[in-house]
C-alpha cells in the first residue's frame, strides 16, 4: 500500500515584531489585558513592499523542500490554505507556483480558515494514497495585519492575529510505520456568522467597497467569543479522540500535540483534558499570535527544529475555526 509521509517542514515570519505595548498606540488595551485573555505577548506584521502572502509561502516552501532534499521540480501538486489571498482571484497558490518556477503543475486553493492546513494536508494525503501524485507541497499562509480593525472597537479580535507562513512536503512511502495515519474533517455552517468577515461579497450590489459597507463594519472581523470558545473546547476534544480511536490509541500514547494557535486558554484546557504535560503540547502563540492557516505548520516546523518532534513519535494535529470547521491528523513520525 502507498501512504504519505512528511519529509520536510519550513516556515517564515516577518521581521516586524509588534508587542502588546505597541498596540496601545492604536487602541485602549494593555499587555496584561491581552496576555490574560489570550496568552499572546507579541506577533509579527508583514512589511509592505517586502512581504506578500505568496512570497512568505514561497520562503517557507523553499525551506521545507531543502529539508526534504528536494527542489520545486520534484513537486507534483500544491495545496494552499489561506483566508487572506493577495488577489480576490486567482488564488495565491498560482502566484507562489510562478515564484517557485513550477509552471504547469496543478495548484489547489482552499479557504477553511483556522482548520485550513489540516484540510490541505488531508487533501494531499488522499492524492498520494490514491497514486495520483507522489510529492505534494502543503502550505498555510496569512497576512492579517492589513485588514484587522486596530481601533478600540476592534481590539477583541485585533490583538489576536499575526502574519506568517508554514509549509510541509509530503512524499509517497510504503513504510507503514512512519506516515500520516489518518485525517478527520468536519464542518457546521449553522455557525458561519459567529466568526466571519462579511465583505467583500458577491451577493451584494456594487463592485467596490461602499461607504455603507465600511460604516457598518462589513470589512471587520465579527466574533461571538463565547460561542466560539464553547464550541472550540468541545470540538478539539472530539476530533482528537476520533483520530486516536480510529487508530487504536488513547491519549496516553500521544507524544506531541500541535493545536491550532487560537488562544492559550483553549490549548491548556485541551492539554489538561488529555492528561498531557506542558512539554508535550506545542504552543508558540505567545510570540506569533494566531496566524490562522499558518499556525499549525509554523508550530510544527519550530517543534521539529527544537527536537521536540522525534522519529517514532505519535503526533496529533488539531484545529478549530470559523465556519465552523474542525479537523485532526494523526501522524507516526
Amino acid at each position: 500500500m502507498t501512504f504519505s509521509r512528511i519529509t520536510g517542514l519550513g516556515y517564515y515570519v516577518p521581521d516586524n515584531i509588534i508587542t502588546n505595548n505597541d498596540l496601545t498606540q492604536w487602541m485602549d488595551t494593555s499587555d496584561e489585558w491581552i496576555q490574560e485573555r489570550t496568552g499572546i505577548k507579541e506577533r509579527r506584521y508583514f512589511e509592505h513592499g517586502k512581504d506578500t502572502n505568496y512570497s512568505m509561502a514561497a520562503a517557507a516552501s523553499r525551506q521545507a523542500l531543502e529539508r526534504a532534499g528536494l527542489t520545486a521540480d520534484n513537486v507534483d501538486v500544491i495545496v494552499y490554505a489561506t483566508i487572506t489571498p493577495d488577489y480576490f482571484f486567482p488564488g495565491s497558490a498560482f502566484l507562489m507556483q510562478r515564484e517557485l518556477g513550477m509552471d504547469g503543475k496543478p495548484v489547489i486553493d482552499i479557504r477553511q480558515q483556522c482548520s485550513g492546513f489540516v484540510y490541505a494536508l488531508s487533501i494531499a494525503d488522499q492524492f498520494i494514497k490514491s497514486g495520483m501524485y507522489k510529492t505534494a507541497l502543503v502550505v498555510g499562509s496569512e497576512i492579517q495585519s492589513s485588514w484587522i480593525d486596530k481601533s478600540t472597537a476592534g481590539r477583541n479580535t485585533a490583538v489576536i492575529f499575526g502574519d506568517g507562513a508554514g509549509a510541509a512536503v509530503l512524499q509517497a512511502t510504503e513504510d507503514p510505520h512512519h506516515r500520516i495515519l489518518s485525517t478527520h474533517l468536519h464542518a457546521d455552517g449553522r455557525f458561519a456568522e459567529d466568526l466571519y468577515v462579511k465583505e467583500p461579497g458577491s451577493s451584494r450590489p456594487g463592485r467596490t467597497a461602499t461607504a455603507k459597507m465600511i460604516e457598518e463594519g462589513g470589512f471587520n472581523v465579527h466574533m461571538n467569543g463565547n460561542t466560539v470558545f464553547k464550541h472550540a473546547i468541545v470540538r478539539f476534544g472530539e476530533v482528537i479522540n476520533e483520530a486516536l480511536e480510529a487508530n487504536g490509541f488513547t491519549s496516553d500514547d500521544v507524544n506531541v500535540l500541535v493545536p491550532h494557535q487560537a488562544n492559550i486558554r483553549i490549548s491548556d484546557y485541551v492539554r489538561q483534558q488529555m492528561g498531557l504535560s506542558e512539554e508535550q503540547v506545542i504552543n508558540n502563540i505567545q510570540r506569533f499570535g494566531n496566524t490562522t492557516a499558518a499556525s499549525i505548520p509554523i508550530a510544527m516546523a519550530e517543534a521539529w527544529e527544537q527536537d521536540r518532534i522525534k522519529e517514532g513519535d505519535l503526533v496529533c494535529l488539531a484545529a478549530f475555526g470559523s465556519g465552523f470547521t474542525w479537523a485532526s491528523a494523526l501522524i507516526r513520525w
